[in-house]
């Protein structure tokens, strides 16, 4: 049986020196339909998150409390920064993944594979090389709550590698359910993908796969990482020792670089999705179906 201690579930005992017992889960704001997407920018301190449904981008700053970013927001749902700083961005609602210039202009960066529109771009992520990988379920064009309903066009719900120098965009891994959230190890060798396809389906696998990266290019030898068991995993993010920290049903769960789990952060609403943020990137932000919180950890993110 795991041991409890405060918020957390203790199941590894590697997981004790990852947590600060002291820490508080700080509930930072509340009023969402479906909070999404947190991305930490250090260089002016605040933490920008989606709340889908809304159709709006919000900003914590600390000390400073919620106010809106962008409005309409497209259904906006997972956002990243690219090398030089600027914000990309998953649109539902334009099917696209699009980056805000410094000007506060958008560039669309894709919106179609081989001539066919993309179904809803939902979590992105970038390289050290520039590139650009995401993925792109069908949730936003399931219904009109979190988009637009529609018909899908592509044949599959692919992950994508997008080279932001020539435009190439290239599915490399076509075989997901529903690909949701992803992110590398910290010396980018891996790829990690969840398979969130159970929201929908029960028979459906609730779990992360990892891949090989080869060349930077491609994916090799998939297989499974770790399973949830509770909820489905969606967003996640890893520390600086390579730990997996991923949304859950009950929280967010830890797993190790084997991928055992180490414990568990209970939240007491579905998670969506994590970051680290903060001046040491010690602090986790989690965005919570309504709310979104944080607690301080003992290690950092990447």
């Amino acid at each position: 049986m795991p041991q409890t201690n405060s918020i957390y579930e203790i199941h590894d005992e590697r997981f004790r020196r990852l947590t600060v017992a002291s820490s508080a889960l700080e509930e930072l704001y509340s009023g969402c339909r479906w909070a999404e997407g947190p991305v930490w920018f250090a260089d002016t301190q605040c933490l920008i998150f989606s709340d889908i449904p809304n159709e709006r981008m919000l900003r914590w700053v600390p000390g400073g409390g919620v106010s809106v970013f962008r409005a309409p927001s497209n259904f906006v749902n997972g956002n990243t920064r690219d090398r030089q700083g600027r914000l990309l961005s998953c649109e539902h609602g334009g099917r696209r993944v699009v980056r805000t210039e410094l000007d506060g202009s958008l560039t669309v960066l894709a919106d179609r594979y081989r001539g066919k529109r993309l179904n809803s771009p939902n979590d992105v992520v970038v390289r050290s090389d520039d590139s650009i990988w995401f993925t792109d379920p069908t949730y936003g064009i399931m219904s009109d709550y979190e988009g637009y309903k529609a018909e899908p066009e592509q044949e599959t719900r692919n992950v994508y590698r997008l080279d932001p120098r020539t435009g190439e965009l290239e599915a490399v891994v076509t075989d997901f359910g529903q690909p949701n959230g992803l992110a590398f190890s910290p010396d980018e060798t891996k790829l990690y993908v969840a398979d969130s396809a159970s929201s929908h389906d029960v028979r459906a696998p609730r779990h992360i796969r990892v891949f090989d990266v080869i060349d930077g290019r491609r994916l090799a030898n998939g297989r499974v990482f770790c399973d949830v068991d509770n909820g489905l995993p969606d967003g996640f993010r890893v520390d600086v020792e390579g730990n997996v920290w991923t949304s859950a049903g009950d929280g967010v769960h830890c797993f190790s670089p084997e991928g055992k789990l180490l414990g568990k952060i209970r939240v007491p609403q579905v998670v969506a999705n994590v970051a680290f943020g903060g001046a040491r990137r010690n602090c986790l932000f989690i965005t919570a179906t309504h709310s979104l919180y944080a607690v301080y950890l003992a290690v950092n993110g990447i």
